[in-house]
């Protein structure tokens, strides 16, 4: 255990993974801010010391993996002309079920303290399902111009299934659910139709 007085960097991101963790292997009963510190390896306080409670805890680790995601849908404008489309879109449409994101989300649902912070957080411009529908309309679009996707594909609104399907999975999933991850799948090839083979970009000259 790691000694008193001392610091510990990334003790948020460190204190999440162990949640994740305890989430994966005992489920959202399990989860109490000792089994946290605990598997976290830190003094049992530390849980508190960072955050006013669980309810916030578990709101602020919902929010930190939704803009991990929102972040990584961004990245996706340097990724146009380059790899495949549905591939690109993969990557994003699954962030969110990485480390147990049904687990967590569905965590939040029960605990309504948690689940208004999230809201108010989201609604004050967090990022979050937003920001991750509006980078894949753009990468949609920009991949349209260059011929990678239907020209007549309605990029909106494709980002908007994709991403609303994600939600919907996220918060309607359960512990010994069906992988969603084949229904992400059916749907990543729908949202890129016409799809050209992977290729590069042509360079400027």
């Amino acid at each position: 255990m790691s000694p008193r007085g001392v610091a510990i960097p990334d003790i948020k991101e460190r204190l999440f993974a162990a949640a994740e963790r305890v989430l994966a292997r005992d489920g959202a009963g399990a989860l109490t801010s000792r089994a946290v510190t605990a598997e976290a390896d830190c003094a049992k306080g530390m849980l508190h010391a960072h955050f006013a409670g669980l309810d916030e805890f578990v709101a602020e680790l919902c929010l930190d993996r939704f803009a991990r995601t929102a972040t990584r849908a961004a990245e996706l404008s340097a990724r146009v002309g380059e790899g495949s489309v549905a591939e690109n879109l993969r990557g994003v449409a699954l962030a969110l079920f990485d480390s147990g994101g049904p687990t967590i989300a569905a965590l939040a649902m029960t605990r309504p303290a948690a689940a208004l912070r999230i809201r108010e957080a989201l609604e004050s411009g967090a990022p979050g399902f937003a920001a991750i529908q509006g980078s894949i309309a753009q990468y949609l679009a920009a991949e349209r111009e260059l011929g990678r996707i239907a020209p007549a594909a309605d990029t909106e609104t494709l980002a908007l299934a994709l991403v609303a399907t994600v939600h919907h999975l996220l918060m309607t999933g359960w512990p010994g659910a069906p992988d969603p991850r084949e229904q992400v799948e059916r749907l990543v090839r729908l949202a890129a139709p016409g799809a050209g083979p992977a290729q590069a970009a042509p360079h400027a000259v």
